[in-house]
């Protein structure tokens, strides 16, 4: 496979998203603090999306959370009425978790605060440059969720 050539003059790839990622956050939080959630009580409403039923442990895994320090978050999460964690009948030991129609609607409703936020960033993208780039940027988000020990 013939690489590219280089642009010596281009940030790395890092030095460019990690300010862009810190900048997106930033912009969100207001949302959630609006919404009485944490960016972590966010992940979790937003992966249940993904698949409706889940191991606590393959949560955390999936949002790459601590599995001892997920526990509180979804206490806090299922003590509003959001989710609930029921033992599975296969393993007592294994809670399976899934939104309730109240924690869909806020994931929901927060989701579309927080694109309407980043509607504000794109807009600096011409149109017809934007969909290539969210395009190009789940590609790359794919492939670094696919690739093993990441």
């Amino acid at each position: 496979m013939n690489a590219a050539p280089r642009d010596a003059s281009r940030l790395d790839l890092a030095a460019m998203v990690v300010p862009l990622g810190r900048a997106l956050m930033a912009a969100e939080q207001p949302v959630l603090d609006d919404h009485g959630l944490t960016m972590w009580a966010y992940a979790v409403l937003s992966h249940l999306d993904e698949t409706p039923l889940r191991t606590q442990a393959a949560l955390a895994e999936a949002i790459h959370a601590d599995k001892t320090r997920i526990i509180a978050v979804l206490d806090d999460l299922e003590s509003r009425g959001l989710l609930t964690r029921r033992p599975d009948p296969k393993d007592r030991r294994v809670r399976l978790l899934s939104l309730t129609s109240e924690g869909r609607q806020l994931r929901d409703t927060v989701r579309a605060a927080v694109q309407d936020r980043e509607e504000r960033m794109l807009g600096q993208i011409p149109a017809a440059d934007r969909e290539t780039f969210l395009r190009s940027l789940r590609t790359l988000y794919e492939v670094s969720q696919s690739r093993p020990g990441r």
